[in-house]
Order: structure tokens, then sequence, then C-alpha cells
């Protein structure tokens, strides 16, 4: 493993940015009957947000728990909010979600 200096890490720190992180969970109607088409739809305003630039990491949660995906939006925790809330499939009750603030280095990305 790479060693990383105290100094390293203390100017590392300061190029840091705010994100907001969410953690979207199954709401109380996520296993109704119909509610796939719901998802589809809010996977497709995920990809419009990714595209536009909102929306930097969607991950999916793909282990058969409650969890259903997590997300870093390139927005401060009132904007995300007000795009969170106007999802499909929160709005529905399909999905709840949690809302965090985190800081992350801006250009990481997930590996190829």
């Amino acid at each position: 493993m790479t060693d990383i200096t105290d100094e390293h890490m203390m100017s590392m720190r300061s190029k840091t940015k705010e994100y907001s992180a969410v953690i979207l969970k199954a709401g109380p109607k996520r296993y109704e009957p119909g509610v796939e088409k719901i998802i589809w739809e809010h996977g497709r305003r995920n990809f419009a947000l990714r595209a536009d630039g909102i929306l930097s990491i969607v991950c999916p949660v793909i282990d058969g728990s409650d969890t259903s995906g997590i997300g870093i939006f390139n927005a401060t925790l009132e904007e995300t909010k007000k795009i969170m809330d106007d999802d499909p499939g929160v709005k529905a009750g399909v999905f709840v979600y949690e809302l965090h603030l985190c800081r992350s280095f801006p250009g990481d990305a997930l590996p190829a």
C-alpha cells in the first residue's frame, strides 16, 4: 500500500468539494403490483440527471436488501432534496431516501 504522509493528507484535504449523498431505500409501496413502470421512469430520470452532470455517481444496489441505490449529486443539500422530492419513485412511495452532506475530490471516478 502507498505510504501517505500527514503533509500530503493536509494538502489534499484542501482540494475536496462538498457533494450530496443519497441512500435510496424501498418505500412503503415498493413491492406493490405495477411499480416496474415507475421504477423505469425513475431510471430514465437518473440517466438525464447523469447526462446533465448533476448525478455524478449512480449505483443501483442489487443485493436484495431494502437499500435500492446510492447516488452522489453535484448539488447542494437543498437542491438535491428538491430533485429527490420530485423523483417519480419517491412521489409514488416506491422509494424513500436519506440525504447526507459529504466531501470528495473533484474528478474522482469509478474505475473503468
